[in-house]
């Protein structure tokens, strides 16, 4: 299925001040929305997914999975600013009539949710029943939920946090460094920072996995090799792959808009900007194995959203077991949901009542 596409009327001014002329939002969408309009899951993504969440998040999206196109009208969106159809860094600036390369202007999480918003009044969507990201994904709904500017039934945040951490901006800002270090990034062509794209790839996968996971999936039999070692080339195959599937300069917007993530911004204190989160059933996964989001920052989440549930997700993985442990996630959130009566045909049941 490709992607649908929304072209913006408006002038979009971003948090900063400063204003996009022209905005376009890609986004997929499966199943159709129910009269009463109560079936919507809209799914929030992570830093280089796009928006056909049946293809990146499998087990737990798809037909016949939990969240399928038979009961649920689902959406998902692509970021501002990334490679996959929304207005990025390499669309042409209509002022210009070239691209913008590092002329885009900064923009941060809440202006992300905010063309969300953009994009669901657009499809007549007035309430969504289960709001749902990972990571970035699990920010954006964050945000989204503070921002209180839709009804939302039901939310599930899985390792994320409230603010981001002065270590995951050290990752980032590492990340970054390595992009700035390729002299081509500095140029006006699509293929710039291509090489330094490829080093802060391998970087952050570093800040995905875990020591254990990469002493089983990447360990040696041979204790007389020298070089050309499993995890060598496994980060060097792995930041190739990135580097055909996206830009640097998304890439470097992206992680900027990850680090301005805080809920507390012009708010207050974030654990008043949590409690004033009130009658949204709340699901917060956390993930011991985690390094870049630790599970006391989804335990800080929970501990501060009204009778917010959470759940711990033993992962060999690391970070990555959200997108890797569907079959326990898919009996978790699917108990939940049960639990809290969001299942579609309870929910329209409710409704007659």
């Amino acid at each position: 299925m490709s992607a649908k596409t929304f072209e913006y009327a408006g002038e979009f001014t971003l948090e900063n001040g400063k204003t996009l002329p022209k905005l376009q939002i890609a986004y997929h969408s499966y199943g159709e929305m129910n009269a009463d309009k109560s079936n919507v899951i809209w799914v929030c993504h992570a830093l280089t997914a796009n928006s056909d969440v049946f293809d990146w998040w499998p087990g737990l999206f798809g037909e016949g999975e939990l969240f399928n196109d038979k009961d649920y009208f689902i959406v998902c969106a692509n970021v501002l600013g990334s490679h996959y159809g929304t207005t990025n860094p390499l669309s042409v600036n209509p002022e210009t009539n070239t691209p913008y390369y590092l002329d885009f202007p900064a923009f941060t999480i809440r202006d992300i949710v905010a063309a969300h918003q953009l994009l669901a009044d657009h499809l007549g969507v007035t309430s969504i029943n289960t709001l749902i990201g990972g990571s970035l994904g699990g920010q954006q709904s964050l945000e989204w939920a503070a921002a209180n500017t839709i009804k939302i039934h039901n939310l599930i945040a899985i390792g994320t946090n409230a603010f981001f951490s002065p270590w995951g901006i050290a990752f980032n800002e590492s990340q970054r460094l390595a992009i700035a270090a390729d002299a081509s990034f500095q140029e006006k062509r699509a293929d710039g920072g291509q090489n330094g794209l490829k080093a802060a790839r391998s970087m952050a996968l570093l800040s995905y996995r875990t020591y254990n996971a990469y002493g089983t999936t990447q360990v040696e039999s041979d204790p007389e090799k020298t070089d050309a070692y499993k995890a060598s080339s496994y980060q060097s195959y792995q930041g190739d792959k990135l580097v055909k599937r996206f830009n640097a300069f998304s890439y470097w917007y992206l992680t900027k808009a990850m680090d301005s993530h805080h809920l507390g911004r012009g708010r207050g204190q974030v654990e008043q900007v949590l409690a004033n989160i009130k009658g949204i059933n709340t699901l917060v996964v956390g993930i011991p194995s985690d390094v870049l989001f630790p599970p006391q920052e989804q335990e800080f989440i929970a501990q501060h959203i009204p009778n917010a549930e959470y759940y711990e997700l033993h992962s060999f993985f690391g970070h990555d077991g959200f997108l890797i442990e569907t079959k326990t996630l898919t009996g978790v959130i699917g108990d939940f949901l049960e639990r809290h009566n969001t299942s579609t045909e309870n929910q329209l049941n409710l409704i007659k009542q």
